[in-house]
This record gives C-alpha cells, structure tokens and sequence, in this order.
C-alpha cells in the first residue's frame, strides 16, 4: 500500500543526507588545509624573528668589550651567548615574546641575571611545540560553534559547518534542501497529492530543517525523517477524532449516512461496517436510501443476507428520506444500536440529487454523514471530497481500493482540503477487509525503510 509514495519520500531523505554530508565533509576538509598552512607558516615567522635578537646581541657585546674593559666584557658575553639560545628554544611561541625574551638591558647586571633565570626551562616550550596546530583547529571549531555568523540571512557559515562536521555533527542549509526539495515536490504531485497540500508539506520541512545542526546521537537521514514525520502528520491529521469513542458516547439508535459516485463501494462499505460493528458488539440494521438506480436492491440485500442483517427497503423511485427513517424507526423498536444507510451515486453538479441529501438531513437528522470514494482515485477523490463537502457537509471519509494504490496522494490530501478527517480504509474485498485509519501509522508506513 502506498509503494510509490513511499519509495520517493525515502529518495528525499537519503538525498538530503548526502547532500549535507558531502558539503559538511568538504568545508571541512578545507577548513583544515587553511590551519595546516597556518601552522606550518608559523615555525618559519619564529626562527626569523629569532636571527635578529643574536645579531644585536653580538653587537652590543663587541661595543661593550671594548668600552668597559675585559672584565665587563667576559660578563657581558656570558650574557649574549645565552641569547640565541633563548630565542632558539622560543621559536615556536609568538613573535613578540621571544623579543621581550632575547632583548637583555646590557648595562645591568640585574638584567643579566634576570635573563639567565629565564634560560633555565627552555626544554618545555620545546616539548609542547606541536601543540599550536592542534591548538589552532580546537579553538576555531569552538569559536565557530558557540558565535553566530555577521550575516544571519546567509545561515552557518562554511568555519561553522566543518566545525560541526568535526565534532560528529552537520549543520543543514537552505542550499543543501533546494534540489531534494524540488524532486519531493515533484514526486508528491505526480503522487496525486494536491497542490496545497504538497506545498504546505515542503514548507514545514523547511522551517524544521534548515540551520539545524544534527545531534551526535542522530544521523541526518534521522533529523529529515523527523521533519517529514511532522510536515505529513500535520497535513494528515487535520480534523481527526475518535471514531469509536464518538459512536460509544452517542445516543442510541446511532445513524450514519453513506455519500458519493456511483461505483466507488458504497455498499461493500456499508456491509464491511456492519461486521465491524458486530465485533464490537453493535446491533445494526440496514437502510437502501439508493432508489433510483436498478438493482440495488437486490445488490444490498445480499450483503445483508450474508451478514444475517435486517434490510429496509422501498420500491424503486420511492423517496430516499423515508426509507431511512423507517430504518430508524425499525431500529428504535427493535433496539438496534447504528442505522447504516446508502444513497444514490451522486455528483455535486447534480441538483436532485443532492436536494435529496439535504432532505435526508433535515428528516432524518443522521448522526454521521460520511463521504466514500476510491483511493485510486487521487486528485479527483480530493477533488470530489472537497465538492460534497461544499454542498453538503461531510463529518469524515472512507477510502475504499486503498490496498492497489501505490500513490497515496488522497489519503494524504482530504482532510487537509476538507478539514475533515478519514477514517477507514478498504483493504481488499472481504467483509474484515477495513481499517481503522490512523494517522500516525499511516505517517509510519510511509516513512518505513523499503524491505
């Protein structure tokens, strides 16, 4: 059931992934080279640096000799000897503290003695000078996860997006969803999803997914399927209630009236529900408000046959309202619990006809008007709910031929463009062949992995 749909809803989400995945791998990839060349101009900039503090030591220690005499000048060349070697061991650290480190003040002996004090741990910076790469990587991947960009309007920058890339998450970008968005869109209309409804569906997936940076526990195949999940079930779900609750709560007899086209399984419908009822432990009784087509008599009275029912019907032309109020009558004298009553195929255009829907309405005042149309249909079902509905209030849908639809497109699309929910799906021929629609499940089953 639903195949189709499913296949391409599945397509979408895979697609998103590798396309967020990919351009998270690659910002990253670069952002690495850039630290790597970095890091490796660093060492460079330092010995650089380091030259000059030797040479103008050595000067200033050859003036000094000759002005002060030998004595000065042997205290001032132990003192520039352990110049470059102090400026040597800093050639990893930052420029301006091996100058403050290599710059002694040569009239002073207490400076002399200061620099020599400095001299003695010169084997740690040695040992930590692989530190700075690693340093460097760290404390952006920081600064690019906790700051937002300058221009809010762009989303996560490429720093932001190899830094969540780096620590085991992908940031999503509106880029990343233009394609995969396009091809969803696609796939749900030629699933037979209404229009609106498709483009409310990709709305809510982009305000759900872009900019949102997935979990470490998640994958981002799990970040889409969330958002799907969310932008089908709020289409889907539109105007569900308790189907069985509503029937349990109401005052017996409970009349429920069946609406749409010829050909679609109204009747099938009717006797499907019926055994539904009965295994719950409802009474009900049968009521043929379908007068004007030949043949339907006998059609429904097989089914009730079959199913050990009573049949209310009236001759062919006789006046729909009241075969159905006789069914309500026979079911409040005989403690029948749910009056179940067809009508005749009808199309909206159809002013008789749907005269007759009012007057059933106004007679008989059923607790339930449901409307019943093929899955297969697709648009045209939507289309059909959305014109009875106008006409002549629907309180919910039956789908019959749900098990050959691989699109899906109705099931998703007629509460949303009704506001009023569906409630069961046909499932094959058989009188236990009906199911309880459930939003939720259904949003599970599309978004199932294929087997």
């Amino acid at each position: 059931m639903f195949d189709g749909l499913k296949k391409k809803l599945n397509r979408f989400r895979n697609d998103v992934e590798e396309t967020a995945e990919e351009k998270a791998e690659a910002a990253a990839d670069e952002a690495e080279a850039d630290a790597d060349a970095e890091a490796e101009s660093a060492p460079a900039d330092a010995e650089h640096a380091a030259v000059e503090p030797e040479a103008s030591g050595a000067g200033d220690a050859d003036s000094e000799s000759d002005a002060v005499g030998d004595a000065d000048a042997d205290s001032e060349a132990d003192a520039v000897g352990d110049a470059p070697a102090d400026a040597a061991s800093a050639s990893a650290a930052v420029e301006s503290e091996s100058e403050s480190a290599a710059t002694p003040e040569p009239d002073s002996e207490v400076d002399a003695d200061t620099d020599t004090d400095t001299d003695e741990p010169t084997d740690e910076p040695a040992a930590d000078e692989a530190e700075p790469r690693e340093s460097l990587a760290s404390d952006a991947a920081k600064a690019a996860l906790t700051e937002e960009d300058d221009d809010d309007s762009s989303g996560p920058g490429r720093l932001r997006r190899a830094a969540a890339f780096a620590t085991g998450k992908v940031v999503i970008e509106e880029e990343d969803l233009e394609d995969p968005l396009w091809e969803l869109e696609m796939a749900l209309l030629q699933s037979d999803v209404e229009m609106q409804v498709a483009e409310e569906i990709l709305e809510t997936i982009r305000e759900k997914l872009i900019g949102e940076t997935r979990k470490q526990v998640q994958s981002t195949g799990q970040l889409v399927s969330e958002a799907l999940h969310d932008a089908l079930y709020e289409v889907i779900s539109v105007g569900q209630f308790d189907f069985d609750q509503r029937i349990a709560e109401a005052d017996k007899p409970v009349t429920l009236i069946f609406t749409g086209i010829n050909g679609v399984g109204k009747t099938t419908t009717i006797a499907k529900l019926a055994r539904y009822f009965e295994k719950q432990g409802y009474s009900t009784v049968l009521a043929n408000g379908d007068t004007y087509r030949a043949g339907a008599n006998e059609q429904i009275r097989e089914h009730a046959e079959a199913l050990g029912k009573k049949l209310i019907a009236h001759e062919q032309g006789g006046d729909p309202a009241a075969v159905i109020y006789d069914g309500v009558e026979y079911a409040e004298a005989h403690d029948i619990d749910i009056v179940l009553g067809d009508t005749a195929g009808r199309l909206h255009t159809s002013n008789d006809l749907m005269a007759q829907l009012e007057k059933i309405d106004r007679v008989v005042g059923p607790d339930l008007t449901l409307f019943v149309d093929e899955a297969v249909a697709g648009q045209d079902a939507v289309e059909r709910a959305r014109q009875f509905n106008d006409a002549a209030a629907i309180d919910g849908a039956i789908l019959t031929k749900a098990d050959a639809d691989s699109n899906g497109g109705a099931a998703i699309s007629i509460a949303y463009v009704t506001g009023k929910p569906i409630l069961f799906l046909g499932v094959g021929q058989g009188y236990d062949h009906i199911e309880k629609f459930d939003p939720e499940q259904m949003v599970n089953r599309l978004l199932g992995e294929d087997e």
